[in-house]
C-alpha cells in the first residue's frame, strides 16, 4: 500500500513510529505537510496538490491533525475522502471529537457515563450553573483549551464564581463539571482501533495537581481495565466515529465516566508504559479495511 501520514513535522514519536511500522509491513509511506497541502476542488476529478504535483496513487491516510489546525486538516482529509482514499479517521469523527461540547452531547445520547456537565456562555446566572453540576468543589473549562490549558479547579463556590466571571470576560464559551474526587487525580487512556481496546495506561497527575496530563508531569503505567472500562471506551469511539481514538475515563462512583476522546492520540505514552506495538496495530487496520468505496461515516449528529 501507499500510506500517507498528514502530520506538521516527519520527527514527532507518533509520526515516525507509525511511518517505521508501515515500512516494516512492507508499505510505501510519506509524511506529508498538512499545511502545506492545496486543494483543487472539481466536479468528478477532486485532487490534493503538495509541492508542486498532485497526489496520486494513495490508498490511505493517517491523519494527525493539531487541535488548532483542525479547520484546515479536516479539509484536508475530507478531499481524500472526495479520491476515495481511505482514512484511518474520517474528516467527520475528527470535528466531532473535537468540538468538546458536541462530543459530550453525542455521549449523551448513547447513554455513556459522564460527568454532571453545564454549559453556558453569558448567563448571569452563575449560582444556577453551579449548583446544576452539584456546587464546589467543581471543574470549569474553556471549551477551547487542549492538554489540561484552560481547566480551572474550583475548591469554593467563591473561587468558582470568580473563575466564571472572569471567562465570560473573555466572551468565552464554558463548560463546568463535577470534580469526581474519588479519582484521585488518575485518570485512563484506552486506546481504540477498529473498535477495540489494543491498548491502556493509568496516568497519575504529579504532586498537587488534579490534572493527569503527561505534558503536565503526569505519570503513566499500564493497567488492566474492566469489561464496562473497555466497553465504555468502545462505545465512546463508536458514537464519534472514530476508527482510532484515544478515551479518557475516570474511575466514578457510579461508574467510568468519560473526559475526552482524542481523534489523534499521541502513542508515545501508551506504548512505553504498556510495551504494546499500537502503531503497528493501527497499519494492521489499515491493512484489513483500506479499499475503495469504505470510506462511509455512519455515526449521526
Amino acid at each position: 500500500m501507499k500510506i500517507a501520514i498528514l502530520s506538521r513535522k516527519a520527527s514527532l514519536y507518533s509520526t515516525n513510529r507509525l511511518k517505521e511500522a508501515g515500512e516494516a509491513r512492507g508499505h510505501e509511506v510519506h509524511v506529508i505537510d498538512y499545511l502545506r497541502c492545496y486543494m483543487n476542488i472539481t466536479s468528478h476529478k477532486p485532487s490534493i496538490i503538495f509541492q508542486g504535483k498532485s497526489l496520486t496513487g494513495i490508498d490511505a491516510v493517517i491523519p494527525r491533525i493539531g487541535a488548532s489546525r483542525t479547520f484546515y486538516g479536516t479539509a484536508v482529509v475530507r478531499q481524500f475522502e472526495m479520491m476515495d482514499v481511505f482514512p484511518a479517521n474520517e474528516s467527520q469523527g475528527i470535528s466531532r471529537s473535537r468540538d468538546k461540547l458536541r462530543c459530550l452531547q453525542l455521549l449523551s445520547r448513547e447513554g455513556i457515563g459522564l460527568p454532571v456537565t453545564a454549559f453556558a456562555h453569558s448567563t448571569k446566572d452563575v449560582e444556577g450553573v453551579i449548583s446544576t453540576v452539584g456546587g464546589a468543589p467543581l471543574i470549569v473549562k474553556l471549551l477551547e483549551g487542549t492538554q489540561g490549558i484552560g481547566v480551572v479547579l474550583c475548591e469554593t463556590k467563591k473561587a468558582a464564581e470568580s473563575v466564571i466571571e472572569a471567562f465570560r470576560g473573555l466572551d468565552a464559551n464554558i463548560l463546568a463539571q463535577e470534580f469526581i474526587k474519588e479519582a484521585g487525580g488518575m485518570d485512563i487512556r484506552c486506546f481504540v482501533v477498529g473498535g477495540k481496546v489494543i491498548a491502556a495506561m493509568k496516568r497519575q497527575g504529579a504532586e498537587g495537581e488534579f490534572r493527569s496530563n503527561i505534558h503536565r508531569g503526569g505519570s503513566a503505567e499500564k493497567i488492566k481495565i474492566t469489561p464496562e472500562e473497555r466497553s465504555t471506551a468502545t462505545r465512546a469511539a463508536k458514537a464519534m466515529g472514530l476508527n482510532v481514538a484515544g478515551v479518557d475515563l475516570l474511575r466514578s462512583n457510579h461508574g467510568p465516566v468519560v473526559m475526552e476522546v482524542n481523534s489523534s492520540p499521541g502513542l508515545e505514552g501508551i506504548e512505553n508504559s504498556t510495551g504494546i506495538d499500537v502503531a503497528g496495530k493501527v497499519i494492521d487496520f489499515l491493512e484489513k479495511n483500506a479499499k475503495p468505496g469504505n470510506t462511509k461515516d455512519r455515526a449521526k449528529g
